[in-house]
């Protein structure tokens, strides 16, 4: 998929394209209606389609100590635009430039001048521009001066409340990652580089695990968790993982640690992406190894019967 910058010119084949224009950060039910609808207009439009995001996102130019909270890396949300069905991510890196830009501005400068944009198709509570001064109204308004087809998509429900990647945090903060899955239309997944780790799973306990770093992701609920493992060579693997600061070792250390079922490979520094099906149990303290080992056992059994493995 082509990977393009706001502040780049564009190869001329994508300019007058139908751009789905939101942040689309999980890429949910609610995004993919947006995209999906964008796709609709370009075939309509005979148009090429481009996904924008951005990355940062905005609210970090203006909180950067906020906690992470992210639900999709820049290339994870590549992969989900490309399966959709589009043509090229577009990223806005948002930083002054962009958080002084006036709503008539950015219509002019970026989408008409810059992107060439023949149509926008955003969310209904889409809003742009500084201090959020332009919404789906005005953006219909401004796009028409200058040639651009611009259109809202509504809000998608499920059990009468709107679906979006604040509703999704809260449910894998509550431990519930099937609900997130359903919002999703997949699992939550975290993409990281395999590091070495302190050994203790593999020496001590025989439970060779994949250490990843959580990064810039929403933290879920701390516990042990059902988890799907995608390879870098798209080959997936059940597993049960470990998320959190491992309360058994000192010192504390932040890791999502996967065990693989039936997997003797060797993934130092491979890229993967575990998905979160299943939420076991909290971290628990445990006074021996042998009864961490024993409640891992336990733990992977567990995780096999959710999943529907046989023994």
């Amino acid at each position: 998929m082509h990977r393009l910058f706001h502040d780049q010119p564009i190869p001329e084949k994508l300019r007058g394209a139908v751009i789905a224009l939101g942040n689309f950060d999980g890429f949910h039910l609610g995004h993919q209606a947006v995209v999906n609808r964008a796709i609709a207009l370009g075939f309509h439009m005979r148009k090429p389609v481009i996904v924008a995001t951005f990355d940062p996102h905005p609210v970090l130019h203006f909180k950067p100590d906020i906690p992470p909270f992210r639900l999709t890396s820049l290339d994870q949300r590549a992969d989900l635009f490309a399966h959709a069905g589009a043509d090229a991510m577009l990223v806005f890196r948002f930083g002054a430039e962009l958080a002084a830009m006036d709503a008539p501005e950015f219509v002019a400068e970026v989408l008409a001048r810059r992107l060439g944009a023949s149509g926008v198709v955003t969310g209904d509570d889409f809003s742009f521009g500084k201090g959020r001064s332009g919404d789906v109204n005005l953006l219909r308004t401004l796009g028409a001066q200058h040639g651009i087809t611009a259109e809202a998509v509504s809000q998608v429900l499920i059990e009468d409340e709107r679906v979006s990647s604040g509703r999704i945090r809260d449910l894998l903060v509550a431990g519930d990652p099937a609900n997130a899955t359903r919002l999703l239309t997949r699992p939550f997944a975290i993409e990281g580089v395999v590091e070495r780790g302190d050994g203790r799973g593999g020496a001590e306990l025989d439970c060779p695990t994949a250490n990843v770093r959580l990064g810039d992701y929403q933290r879920p609920a701390y516990g042990i968790y059902a988890v799907s493992v995608r390879l870098d060579d798209d080959s997936e693997h059940p597993g049960v993982a470990s998320l959190g600061i491992r309360p058994t070792f000192e010192p504390p250390v932040e890791l999502l640690e996967a065990n693989l079922f039936n997997f003797s490979g060797d993934l130092y520094g491979r890229t993967i992406e575990v998905g979160l099906l299943h939420y076991i149990r909290p971290e628990w303290k445990f006074d021996s190894m042998e009864a961490l080992g024993e409640r891992m056992k336990q733990d992977a059994i567990e995780a096999k019967r959710l999943m529907g493995l046989a023994e």
